[in-house]
């Protein structure tokens, strides 16, 4: 007598049939992973706008304070001492006082690493590469970057001889107050991002004239070709000169000025130096973001926006003017 016993034997999956589930699973991933890479960048860029809406709160709050906007540094005549930024000096309206209370004004902070070495978090884009500190060798610190630089004007920057400065929201020494920004704050960028470890070249004969005029994107690259590069721009937070905390209008948004291959900023001379030579300062400091197509900017109101790479050279530099009397068209 037989019996009917039972099937056993187990099912599996043909090899075709793992091969079609791996190749869906590819293809989801595939499209799950540009979502989540825009969804990253949009939390980014966020909070990008955030750290920009709460310095220029804290420059509000100095005003309110003080009755002043603070300088981007300041320096006495014949003074070749490191100087402060403004970054370092609105650090009790960024909930940093106990930071800013390390600081001696007084001195340079060459020789006040606990300072210069902080990372300050407000001061940092969380899309920049190169979020670290660098060491310095002459003077020897250590020194943390940052992505927020100040408004300086378009191109002429600083006259050591008559203390002027240009059109920017801030500058050498300077006090503004919100009358000073005849063309509107809402009108007038305060700040705006930049890259760390940002290359740049300094010096050239007959370049450091007041009258010199604004010049076009060759003409640069030829004022740059044959100088020294460095590669520490906008690596040091605390340090108010034009190529660690500020920018410049001349060239629009994420402009790329090729020096060879190096996307370069020019600076005819340092803010200090002038002050024993009396050469004036002019510079070509691009604002540039790793936000794809746009830079983040603050507005004098405090207000923040994303500003198009493609935006007009004249209505960006009409932007970076104070008191220019020009008519800001849509943007």
């Amino acid at each position: 007598m037989l019996l009917n016993r039972p099937n056993t034997r187990r099912s599996a999956f043909t090899l075709i049939e793992l091969l079609v589930v791996i190749a869906i699973i590819a293809v989801l991933i595939g499209l799950l992973l540009p979502a989540v890479q825009q969804a990253r960048e949009a939390a980014r860029r966020s909070q990008c706008k955030n750290n920009m809406k709460q310095i220029g709160l804290a420059l509000h709050n100095y005003l309110d304070a003080l009755t002043v906007f603070p300088p981007a540094n300041c320096y006495g005549i014949g003074n070749s001492t490191a100087s402060w930024s403004m970054q370092a000096r609105i650090l009790p309206y960024l909930d940093a006082a106990n930071l800013q209370n390390l600081i001696d004004f007084k001195t340079a902070y060459s020789g006040q690493p606990n300072v210069t070495q902080t990372r300050v978090p407000t001061f940092m884009c969380p899309s920049e590469v190169q979020d670290m500190a660098r060491v310095a060798v002459a003077p020897a610190a250590t020194h943390y970057p940052i992505n927020y630089g100040v408004n300086r004007g378009i191109w002429f920057v600083w006259n050591p001889v008559t203390a002027t400065n240009g059109q920017g929201a801030f500058g050498v020494n300077t006090r503004y107050t919100s009358a000073d920004f005849t063309d509107g704050m809402s009108n007038t960028v305060g700040l705006s991002e930049i890259k760390a470890y940002q290359g740049n070249y300094k010096g050239g004969s007959g370049l450091t004239s007041a009258t010199t005029p604004i010049p076009s994107l060759s003409t640069v690259i030829g004022y740059a070709t044959g100088n020294t590069l460095s590669t520490t721009g906008h690596t040091e937070w605390v340090d108010g000169k034009i190529h660690e905390t500020c920018f410049t209008a001349t060239f629009t948004p994420n402009t790329d000025v090729l020096v060879g291959t190096v996307d370069a900023d020019y600076i005819s001379a340092t803010e200090k130096a002038p002050n024993t030579t009396g050469d004036n300062t002019n510079a070509a400091v691009t604002s540039r973001s790793y936000h794809v197509g746009i830079v983040n900017s603050m507005l004098m109101d405090g207000s923040v926006r994303s500003i198009s790479e493609n935006i007009s050279t004249s209505v960006w530099q009409s932007l970076c003017t104070r008191n220019g009397s020009e008519v800001v068209s849509e943007y």
